[in-house]
Order: structure tokens, then sequence, then C-alpha cells
């Protein structure tokens, strides 16, 4: 009589209501972690040199990963472009004021940075991110410093947001068309710059009113005072801000606005109370 010849299979890949696999995955608990678990290549040398390794050898190891990822719908086949709507606009606007996108080998990484002393504007900036990217974003404290990031990666943020990637203070800065041609999302556009780079300072005893936005960029500095003037605005320029002076002027525009009203319009996503005063914006 032959022998039987059993062939030995992987308890990984047996039906989760097979003993074999309860009793293997009972073991798993009893096994000691990994010893890489918790390093990275910038904690670890000897992680370091398994990446570097990977590295010029051109391995890919997580190419299979990722594969299986897109066909579970984990992670996205492509990307399509952004939704054009006040979010967006609103986002852009932060993103020039206080984001920095970064360029990786195999992705991107957008980080917008906010005072601590913002808890609200930090709130608003993360439901923009999420509403926009339809993912969460990360937020961190920044050690030795009272500023918080909202950190998101995805690939193609630059060319899908229209922002070219590096240092804001020096990249030429145009505004998208889409936003240019509607009254509606250039407020919202205005709202994320002065959001991100604005101060309001009202002096009620000498009767001193100052509503200014600061930006090394002159690009950026440029574009602000135009859509000021646009609103029949009478703004004051300096070498590296832009200032609205005038008590009514200031009160209108930051009404206009929502300016700091993180109440008013943002409950449901849209800008609801922006158009209450909208009148000077008509053509």
């Amino acid at each position: 009589m032959p022998r039987t010849r059993y062939i030995p299979v992987s308890p990984s890949i047996l039906p989760k209501n097979d003993p074999r696999f309860i009793k293997w995955k009972e073991s798993l608990k009893k096994r000691p972690p990994p010893w890489s678990t918790g390093k990275t290549k910038y904690t670890d040398p000897s992680v370091k040199k398994i990446s570097d390794t990977f590295k010029k050898k051109k391995i890919d190891n997580f190419f299979k990963w990722r594969c299986r990822a897109r066909e579970l719908g984990i992670i996205p086949k492509e990307y399509n472009p952004f939704n054009k709507d006040e979010n967006l606009a609103c986002l852009i606007g932060l993103i020039l004021g206080d984001g920095h996108i970064c360029k990786f080998a195999r992705t991107e990484g957008l980080a917008i940075a906010l005072g601590t002393d913002k808890p609200d504007l930090i709130k608003l900036t993360a439901f923009l991110v999420e509403k926009v990217f339809n993912k969460k974003p990360t937020i961190k404290k920044q050690k030795g410093s009272n500023a918080v990031k909202v950190n998101i990666y995805q690939k193609y943020i630059s060319k899908r947001l229209g922002t070219p990637c590096g240092n804001r203070g020096k990249i030429i800065i145009n505004v998208p068309y889409w936003i240019r041609k509607s009254k509606k999302f250039s407020l919202c556009y205005l709202r994320g710059l002065y959001e991100a780079e604005a101060s309001l300072s009202i002096h009620l005893p000498t009767y001193t009113y100052n509503f200014s936005f600061s930006n090394t960029n002159p690009h950026l500095l440029k574009i602000v005072e135009d859509y000021l003037k646009s609103l029949n605005l009478h703004p004051e320029v300096r070498p590296k801000n832009v200032r609205l002076r005038r008590k009514e002027e200031v009160k209108y525009f930051k009404d206009l606005i929502n300016f700091r009203s993180y109440n008013a319009g943002w409950s449901n996503g849209s800008l609801v109370a922006l158009w209450k005063r909208r009148s000077r914006f008509e053509s």
C-alpha cells in the first residue's frame, strides 16, 4: 500500500475557521516582536543600511503590496482633479500663506504650519484638507515651538492644486483662472490668504485701524493689492505688506471675507454667509 505524502501548508493561507489557523494565530501572540519594530532609517543604522541597499539595487519591496492595495481599493488607481469649489479656493489661499509642498521620490507632501494660539484655524484647515483630498490629515505639535503642522501625503498635489513646490517666498504665483473668473471663489481665496498671513489691530483711543496682509512674495502682495482695488478699497502698499487703514473699509472687508469668524458659513462646508455684503464686489 503506497504511503500518503503530506504537503506542508502555510497556516496563513488556511481558512480562518480552521483549527490549525486558530492555533497558529494564538501562537503569534507569544512571539517576540521583530527586531526592527519602531525603527526607521533615520533612527537605526541597520535599517538605514537595508534601505540604502534596496535603493542601490533598485529593489521596490512595496511593489506587490501597492498593486494588491490598488486592486482592493486601499489606495486609488488614479488621482482625479479636485472639485473646484469654495473649499479648494480657500485651501489654496491658506497653502500660499502658511503651506509648503515637498516633492519626494514616489509622492508629494503638503504641510501647513499654524500657531497653537489659533485652535479654530487649525480645525478649519484640517476640515478643508479632508474635504478637498477626501483623506484625513495628521495634526502634529512641533517640538520646541508654538506651532502645529497639518500634514498630508498624496501624489500630484502640486499639479492638481496649481501651486508650485518649493519656497513660497521665491516662486511665481498666479491666481488660477477658475478662481479669477468667479467672484465667490475669489473671496474664498482671499479669505484663505488672510486667515494665514493677516493681522487685524484696532486701537479705539486713537481711532487707529490696521488690517495688514504680510508676505515676502512680491507676486502675492500684488495679487492682494489688485483684489482690494477691485473692491473699490484703498490699500496702503509697503515692501512686505498691504494694509487697509480706513475704519469703514476695515470693517467692510473683515465682514466680507468672514475673517476669524469660524461659525459663519463653514458648518456645511460652504460659505453661506459670504455674500451678505457683496454689493460693492459686483461689476
